[in-house]
């Protein structure tokens, strides 16, 4: 029987969010979410403010420095993919609780590192870090009906990546406070207990869904669910990138690269990279295959593949630049107008430090414009933010190149944000999986920027991220309006209709 039935519908609310009315629950979780980012977010770059003083307490050259930032991106690219599923399958409250106890665990071992080696192997678990980003969109989506789910969506995102520009501001002049050789060590004590201590708090406040709301599930869980052949195929295809940019990886800290791995411990990595693809795949078909049998699904639970594909590829060019720009800029400050580690990581934090307005701006205009025409827009907007940044230089007065940094940042996580507000109106009961997957596609672009980054000059690294937008403004004319419905199974076997317009 189809119908709606109201009380598992959270209802169409015309009403402007207001986000300091704590006596909503749906607000409170709202604020108790972007805090667990904001959290992971500190931990994820903690690293990024103090590059100069890591790299002078174990003599690091730049070279070993740029592919420590390469390794903090990489593993969550797996991750993200992987905690997407968790969260469509044990729900947002334990995924996430759990997620922050791992990463403080993390924290601590790569502050405790005696050697680049343990550095690189700690920095490189700490990508995991990064997938909390994932699970707060499944619980947003979960508490804030279709017409509000792009502003919550953009105040959980931009609020909690404004945690990379705290780490920027606070970790530098906390690390002067400590004092002695090591005062950084101690700094990163610190966003570990935050971290762990903070799991446990979300754990005993955060709810999964609305009280009376069902927890939608995907039907089976390993991989994706398509609607047809054809959308098989093109999951397949867009699967593959992802280990290519972990391939790329591997080699960039092969012999041929930095040397951190030996040729023999590469192809090992190579191996396993093909095995966990073909297991992926595996997997893929297994979820799928009664569908491939019968030649697709009904039509009132089908959905398009390729919406998902074009918002990888807007968080590829959108997070992936982000999350390159974040890694490096601070020593671009600091090289570029001969500042101090602190000022350098100040001034720097104005690219994160816009998460907190355009983000969110991000997903308003997306609600009340469209999502196509939005993301366009803002996409071209990356473009021009991006050679402006090209062009700074020691001549450049500083006021100047912050203000040219935190416009270019704007129209990057307003993408980002738009990006967002439609991940949850894809199709609701697998927006994890969806989550992370658009997530893990950001990875793949820092991985590939911060690569890049690794053998040209500041200047030739922001005009490649700045035409690499046309990538988001092609994929965005295909773009389809959500309108109308999806359907869902309710635990007892029914239909029931869900708003998503």
């Amino acid at each position: 029987m189809l119908g709606m039935t109201g009380a598992h519908v959270l209802p169409v609310n015309n009403a402007k969010l207001n986000v300091l009315d704590f006596k909503n629950p749906s607000i409170r979780t709202l604020h108790t979410t972007w805090v667990a980012f904001f959290i992971t977010f500190v931990v994820w770059f903690n690293h990024a403010p103090l590059g100069a003083i890591i790299s002078e307490a174990f003599d690091l050259s730049k070279a070993q420095w740029k592919a420590l930032l390469i390794v903090n991106v990489a593993l969550t690219i797996p991750s993200r993919v992987i905690v997407g599923m968790l969260v469509d399958k044990l729900g947002p409250r334990k995924t996430y609780s759990t997620l922050l106890m791992i990463s403080g665990l993390l924290c601590t071992w790569f502050a405790s590192a005696q050697s680049y080696e343990q550095l690189a192997i700690a920095r490189f678990a700490m990508g995991f870090v990064g997938a909390g980003f994932v699970i707060g969109i499944r619980m947003v989506g979960e508490w804030f009906p279709a017409r509000q789910v792009g502003l919550a969506e953009g105040i959980y995102g931009g609020w909690g990546n404004f945690g990379s520009a705290a780490a920027a501001m606070a970790l530098p002049t906390l690390v002067a406070a400590f004092g002695g050789e090591n005062g950084w060590r101690y700094a990163l004590y610190c966003t570990a207990a935050m971290a762990f201590c903070y799991g446990i708090f979300f754990y005993i406040v955060a709810r999964d869904t609305p009280k009376g709301a069902t927890y939608f599930k995907p039907k089976k869980s390993g991989g994706m669910e398509v609607s047809n052949r054809k959308d098989f195929y093109f999951l397949l295809i867009m699967t593959v990138p992802m280990y290519a940019a972990l391939a790329v990886l591997a080699w960039k800290l092969s012999p041929s690269g930095v040397g951190l791995l030996t040729q023999n411990v590469v192809y090992v990595i190579y191996f396993a990279l093909a095995a966990l693809f073909a297991f992926q795949v595996s997997q893929i078909y297994r979820v799928n295959k009664t569908m491939l049998k019968e030649g697709g699904v009904p039509e009132m639970f089908r959905y398009k593949f390729k919406q998902v594909a074009i918002l990888d590829l807007n968080y590829f060019v959108t997070f992936g630049s982000e999350l390159a720009v974040v890694s490096m800029l601070p020593l671009f400050f600091m090289e570029t107008f001969d500042l101090s580690p602190v000022k350098a990581g100040l001034l720097a934090s104005g690219f994160a430090f816009m998460n907190l307005v355009a983000r969110p701006a991000g997903g308003l205009i997306s609600d009340k414009f469209g999502r196509r025409k939005s993301m366009m827009i803002f996409m071209v907007g990356l473009a021009i933010g991006y050679f402006t940044l090209s062009q700074i230089d020691g001549t450049w007065a500083i006021p100047l190149a912050v203000l040219a940094t935190m416009c270019c940042s704007f129209f990057v996580q307003s993408g980002e944000g738009a990006v967002f507000a439609m991940v949850p109106l894809v199709q609701r009961r697998m927006t994890g999986q969806i989550a992370g997957m658009a997530g893990a596609y950001g990875n793949v672009g820092a991985v590939v920027f911060l690569t890049i980054f690794s053998f040209v000059d500041a200047s030739t690294f922001f005009m490649i991220i700045a035409a690499s937008s046309s990538i988001g403004f092609i994929a965005t004319y295909f773009l389809e309006e959500p309108a109308g419905h999806t359907a869902e199974v309710m635990p007892d076997g029914s239909v029931e209709l869900i708003e998503v317009s």
